[in-house]
C-alpha cells in the first residue's frame, strides 16, 4: 500500500451535515480486498484511494473518519458492497458498485456521511440502503441502473423508536435509470429531501413516503414514469409528501398530501427543465 501525507474537509454539497468536519490523515492507494478491508476499518481518519476493481466476497466495514475514492473512471468493487455502521464523517466517492451478493451500500447508525459520484449496477438486494437511526447523510450525483430495489430510507414500520427525529437525507442530482422502484422509499425521516433528479423509465414508482415520513419532492424530471410519487407502499402506512417545481415528460403527476418540516439549509435548485441534460452529463464515476 503506498502512503501519502493529506488533510481533507468533509464536503458539503448542500449541507451533508449542519457542521462538517475537518481532519487530518494519511493517503492510502489499494487494490485489492485484504489491502482495502484493513484500510477501511482502521482507526482515525484515512483518505483510501481504490485503484481498479477489487473483488469482495462479503460487505466491507468502513469505519469512522474515511474517505473512499475510486481512481480514474473504472475503479470499485465488484461481487459485494460496504457497510457504514456506527461511522461519523465518511466519503464514499466515484466508484462503482456492480454485482452485489447483497447491497451496494448499507448505512446504519451513522451519521455525517456523503454518497457521491458513484455507479450502482445489479444488486442482489439494494442499491444504497440507509437504516437504524442514521443522519444528516447526501446522496448526489450517483448513476443507478439494474435495480430493482433501488434506495431504502428506513428498513422496518417498527422501528419508530430509533428513526423518529432521525433519517434526515438529501438526495440530488441522481440519474435514476430505467430502476424499478425505492427511489427513494422513505420511513420516518422528515424532512428528506429529492430535488433536481432525473427519473426516466421508472417500472413501478420514484418516491414513496410512508409511516409518518415528510419527503419535498422538488424540481426533478420525470421522464416515461406512471407513478412518479406516492403515499404508503405495502404494508407501510402513508407518510407526508409535498411535490413542487417539477417536470413531466410522458409521465403523470403524483400523489401528495400532508406538510414538511422546512429544509435546514440553503440551496439554489436548477430549473426542472434543464435537470436531464445537467444530470445525464454530470452524474456517475469519472464526472467530479
Amino acid at each position: 500500500m503506498r502512503r501519502t501525507s493529506a488533510r481533507f474537509k468533509l464536503a458539503s454539497a448542500v449541507a451533508v451535515t449542519a457542521a462538517a468536519a475537518t481532519f487530518g490523515g494519511d493517503t492510502v492507494t489499494v487494490s485489492d480486498a485484504d489491502a482495502f478491508i484493513e484500510a477501511a476499518s482502521s482507526d482515525g481518519p484515512l483518505q483510501i484511494e481504490v485503484d481498479g476493481t477489487i473483488q469482495l466476497d462479503d460487505m466491507a466495514d468502513v469505519s469512522s473518519d474515511k474517505t473512499i475514492i475510486g481512481v480514474g473512471s473504472g475503479s470499485g468493487f465488484d461481487g459485494s458492497g460496504l457497510h457504514v455502521a456506527d461511522a461519523d464523517n465518511v466519503i464514499i466517492q466515484n466508484l462503482v458498485f456492480a454485482n452485489s451478493n447483497d447491497d451496494g451500500i448499507n448505512v446504519q447508525y451513522s451519521t455525517n456521511v456523503w454518497i457521491d459520484h458513484n455507479d450502482f449496477t445489479n444488486p442482489n438486494d439494494g442499491a444504497l440502503d440507509i437504516k437504524r437511526a442514521s443522519t444528516d447523510i447526501t446522496v448526489s450525483w450517483n448513476h443507478t441502473y439494474d435495480s430493482d430495489k433501488n434506495m431504502l430510507l428506513g428498513h422496518d414500520d417498527d422501528n419508530a423508536s430509533e428513526d423518529v427525529g432521525r433519517l434526515n437525507v438529501t438526495y440530488h442530482h441522481n440519474w435514476f435509470d430505467s430502476v424499478n422502484q425505492r427511489n427513494p422509499r422513505v420511513r420516518f425521516g422528515d424532512p428528506v429531501h429529492v430535488y433536481n433528479n432525473y427519473y426516466n423509465d421508472i417500472g413501478s414508482y420514484g418516491v414513496a413516503s410512508t409511516e409518518d415520513a415528510g419527503v419535498l419532492v422538488e424540481a426533478n424530471y420525470f421522464e416515461n414514469t406512471d407513478d412518479p410519487y406516492h403515499l404508503g407502499e405495502g404494508d407501510s402506512g402513508p407518510g407526508s409528501l409535498v411535490a413542487v417545481d417539477n417536470h413531466y415528460e410522458n409521465s403523470s403527476e403524483g400523489e401528495t398530501g400532508g406538510s414538511v418540516s422546512d429544509i435546514p439549509y440553503s440551496y439554489t435548485p436548477d430549473a426542472a427543465t434543464d435537470v436531464k441534460s445537467i444530470v445525464t452529463g454530470g452524474a456517475g464515476v469519472g464526472n467530479i
